[in-house]
């Protein structure tokens, strides 16, 4: 199962792959969303965004970032 990611700036797409996992930082803690997941409605906070890409390899952002998300 595979979910699909966009990370944008307000200039540009700055990621568009497909990916297993993603996990970023909340008010309440972070949080992972799998694929099929059930729909949530959070609000989002500053913090490191960590992808899992299909050949299950991890990527953290380096910088913390304001990760805005709507997830269906």
């Amino acid at each position: 199962m595979k979910l699909n990611l966009y990370v944008l700036t307000p200039k540009r797409i700055i990621w568009d792959c497909e990916v297993k996992e993603i996990i970023f930082s909340t008010n309440s803690g972070q949080i992972g969303v799998l694929p099929n997941h059930a729909p949530i409605n959070t609000a989002v906070d500053m913090g490191p965004l960590r992808i899992r890409l299909l050949n299950d390899q991890w990527l953290t952002a380096e910088r913390k970032m304001l990760v805005s998300c709507l997830i269906w």
